[in-house]
């Protein structure tokens, strides 16, 4: 027989029970209370003038902009006057009445928690200074006073708050009606409290509908910030592996070149041989680094392509296709036609597709031009097309809207300079400059 013995481990807290589940949620709750309504409830906490860049105060001039700024203060003291004449409309001292309407709702421009209190504290105050038979618990001018109290401060804080401010002031209004009411007075506790209900409600629901907006603004911002980036880190991909196929075909002739220059020569002398080898050398051992460094741009399924990559040269071939898709485009080249640097070529033609893709998507039925000027120091690139004939009733195609992100990366690779904007007629104009160092700058 096993003998197995059981041991139990004290419970931290020295072997106390565990709390229910109500009396967390009350110690909860009064941890609310303490953070919403007591813990610095008479903190200074100034009301910020109101922005005054909506579609209506826009339209102001500056001088009614600079004061429609502060229309929430000019709001809360028409309140104050509201509350003051109602509460001398009541017999009795209609000063101290009017005081203590008045003085609660001008509190909550710098301490909206602290006039709460105040109004809650101000409302029995007054009921000596009033009509003895009148309203109960809330004199005429105590109702308006705490009434726009509840609202200005539940829409200066959170719904949490306002939901404490309603429950102490449902608290206040039974036990003054059970301890301290009687026959003679009519109670006006469930008017309060049923009008204060639909008032803090209508705010809450504001305050979860701005939150909301605000919420769906902040996703939208990084929502385009992330396409955004996302779409610049994809064009530079495809540019680093246009380039790395141009400069990995540069390299693989250079290394090729140099094996077979030897073969050229009768009886090469041993130098000339060892300088082509360790050409050959060095032209692998550069292919074999950029394969490395570059290669890691390439996508899984991504090959090269077996033509070459398009230059300038390819260019009517990339027209013919424009045309047979409906955009009327003319060709213009200035200048001594000559061979660039493969990367400026490729760019160049690239710029050149990209612009008029845009204008075949963006304005349908346009005619376009491509200008192409050599110029001593580099290439210039000009592509205007003209207003759709129609814009009303052409509707451009969709597309994904970064086209010119695509053109300015490639012409800041090159160390060049972009502009693109609409042209006075309605158009769209790209023009471009791509610098190209001459030859005797090579040389030196």
């Amino acid at each position: 027989m096993t003998e197995t013995t059981h041991s139990q481990t004290t419970p931290p807290g020295g072997g106390a029970k565990p709390r229910s589940p109500e009396y967390r949620l009350a110690v909860d709750a009064l941890r609310g209370l303490r953070q919403d309504l007591i813990h610095d409830a008479f903190a200074y906490r100034l009301l910020p003038r109101m922005r005054v860049d909506g579609p209506l105060t826009r339209r102001l001039p500056g001088r009614l902009r600079e004061l429609a700024a502060w229309t929430p203060h000019a709001v809360i003291c028409a309140a104050a006057l509201i509350a003051l004449s109602i509460a001398t409309v009541d017999q009795g001292m209609v000063l101290v009445l009017g005081l203590l309407a008045a003085v609660p709702v001008l509190l909550t421009v710098v301490r909206p928690v602290g006039a709460f209190w105040v109004s809650l504290a101000a409302t029995p105050l007054a009921l000596p200074f009033g009509d003895p038979w009148g309203d109960w618990p809330w004199l005429p001018g105590s109702f308006a006073c705490h009434l726009t109290v509840l609202t200005v401060v539940a829409i200066r804080t959170r719904p949490r708050t306002a939901a404490w401010m309603w429950a102490l002031t449902a608290v206040y209004g039974i036990l003054a009606d059970t301890v301290f009411g009687s026959d003679r007075h009519s109670t006006n506790t469930g008017p309060m409290l049923v009008v204060s209900a639909f008032v803090l409600l209508a705010v809450t629901v504001w305050h979860i509908r701005r939150h909301a907006e605000q919420e769906v603004t902040a996703q939208q911002t990084v929502t385009a910030h992330e396409r955004s980036r996302r779409t610049l880190l994809e064009e530079r991909t495809t540019i680093a592996r246009e380039l790395h196929d141009v400069v990995a075909h540069h390299m693989s002739v250079v290394a090729i070149q140099a094996e077979a220059a030897p073969y050229r020569v009768e009886n090469p002398p041993p130098e000339l041989e060892k300088a082509f080898a360790t050409i050959r050398e060095n032209a692998v051992a550069a292919l074999t680094e950029l394969r490395r460094v570059l290669g890691v741009v390439r996508a899984e399924d991504y090959e090269a392509p077996d033509a070459p990559q398009p230059t300038l040269a390819d260019l009517e071939g990339l027209l013919a296709n424009v045309r047979e898709a409906g955009l009327g485009v003319e060709k213009v080249v200035t200048g001594a036609v000559r061979e660039l640097p493969q990367g400026v070529e490729l760019s160049a033609y690239r710029i050149v597709q990209e612009a008029l893709s845009n204008t075949l998507r963006h304005a349908p039925g346009a005619s376009a031009r491509v200008e192409i000027g050599y110029v001593l120091g580099g290439l210039g690139l000009r592509i205007v097309n003209g207003p759709p004939p129609n814009p009303g009733l052409i509707k451009p195609s969709p597309g994904a809207g970064h086209g010119i992100t695509g053109m300015r990366e490639r012409v800041t690779m090159l160390n060049g300079e972009m502009t693109a904007g609409q042209t006075d007629d309605g158009g769209y104009e790209v023009a471009v400059f791509l610098p190209v160092a001459l030859p005797d700058e090579d040389d030196a």
